[in-house]
């Protein structure tokens, strides 16, 4: 439980990595209000996305492929109020703790996807499939949610559901 003991500059760069709860929410294309610097998330996804494991299809080289890629830093996570509620960084740096289905709470990098909070299943297309005209019609809210406790499927129902 590093993460209630350390500060977000004190992690060692495992650590930091470990944070990252596999969401895919910070992955997803944001438009700006030109006259307000509101920033409005759309269900459109970066060129790497996977959207099976909403993970960077090429995590190492994403930043020299992908020009508006943002390194996170501890800085940056304090600065980037477009990071979702629901981001572990963003708990991190604000003294709070991680929810049940974070993968080092829960011990599973499936539950981010079990318990509804990840982009899986509601990344409509990648950022070179939409013209650029289009993305407005693309802005979701839900990235911009904390997602709803939902309680992890007993052991038995899932086994049970598996067999179907």
């Amino acid at each position: 439980m590093f993460w209630k003991t350390r500060s977000l500059e004190e992690l060692t760069p495992s650590q930091w990595e470990s944070l990252c709860d596999g969401c895919g929410r910070c992955c997803l294309i944001k438009l700006e209000d030109e006259d307000t610097g509101e920033i409005y998330f759309t269900d459109i996804a970066c060129t790497l996305f996977s959207a099976g494991t909403c993970a960077c299809s090429d995590y190492a080289n994403r930043r020299r492929r992908v020009r508006d890629c943002i390194g996170l830093t501890p800085a940056k996570v304090r600065a980037l109020a477009w990071l979702p509620p629901s981001c572990a960084y963003r708990l991190v740096a604000e003294g709070r703790d991680l929810a049940w289905w974070h993968p080092l709470v829960s011990g599973s990098p499936q539950t981010v996807h079990e318990a509804g909070v990840s982009a899986r299943g509601r990344v409509r297309a990648l950022e070179k499939q939409v013209r650029l005209a289009d993305y407005p019609d693309h802005i979701v809210k839900w990235p911009r949610q904390m997602p709803r406790p939902r309680k992890p499927k007993p052991a038995a129902a899932a086994d049970a559901s598996d067999e179907l």
